[in-house]
């Protein structure tokens, strides 16, 4: 196992911090589902002592990202396909929800959100392009005017981010993706609520196909093979 990251600096609290390093590395696949973390390893690598890597661990384990693993410790919660398939389900509800009222309310989103994700979607950063994705979508919650909407989504992108780099996986399907969230922005901004959910709708299944699919190949091929 070994973390993209340096010793952590100074500071008082480091609980947050260590939960932070190790779900990112988890979704973006530097650990993969299967491998065994222990805290010894863990502290070491980032000059912590084990009580907030225990801590940071079992908030990990309340999240879902990882499990107990066979005999003893933990490792990095396996990936599902129709397990993941029914996050997307619930996702595509909660998207569809908040462009309908966000449409009904006339809201225009931000330009710049589609035109930075079209910038880095012609890049490498995998990280970026995701970071990208996710916020428009958070940008829908905010502007549904429902703070519960990304409430509960907040509680399932910890799992999808590790899995949308299916979805991202060249530069003409990446195109595609922000195209659908153009024509989502303008059926927000003209108020019609009807067409930004069905919109919002057929985005995420097109999402959904792709990583679930993906998801089914990697099953497939060596256990060593990356998640993203």
């Amino acid at each position: 196992m070994r973390l993209p990251i340096d010793k952590l600096p100074p500071r008082s609290d480091f609980v947050e911090t260590v939960y932070r390093v190790l779900a990112d590395a988890i979704t973006d696949g530097s650990l993969r589902p299967g491998e065994r973390l222990t805290q010894e390893e863990i502290a070491e690598q980032l000059g912590v002592s084990r009580s907030p890597v225990l801590q940071a661990l079992r908030m990990l384990k309340k999240d879902g990202l990882i499990e107990d693993a066979p005999g003893r410790g933990v490792q990095v919660a396996p990936l599902n396909p129709e397990w993941v398939g029914h996050l997307y389900e619930v996702r595509g509800a909660l998207d569809a929800l908040a462009a309908r009222m966000a449409a009904s309310s006339h809201r225009t989103l931000d330009p710049a959100l589609i035109e930075h994700g079209r910038e880095v979607a012609h890049g490498d950063d995998l990280r970026a392009i995701i970071d990208a994705d996710i916020a428009f979508h958070h940008a829908i919650y905010a502007a549904s005017g429902n703070p519960l909407i990304a409430e509960s989504a907040n509680h399932f992108w910890a799992h999808l981010r590790r899995v949308m780099g299916a979805v991202h996986r060249g530069v003409a399907q990446r195109e595609t993706i922000w195209d659908e969230h153009q024509a989502i922005a303008d059926a927000i901004a003209q108020g019609d609520p009807d067409r930004a959910a069905m919109l919002t709708g057929l985005h995420v299944r097109h999402a959904k196909t792709n990583v679930v699919q993906r998801l089914g190949e990697l099953l497939n091929e060596a256990p060593s093979a990356p998640v993203l």
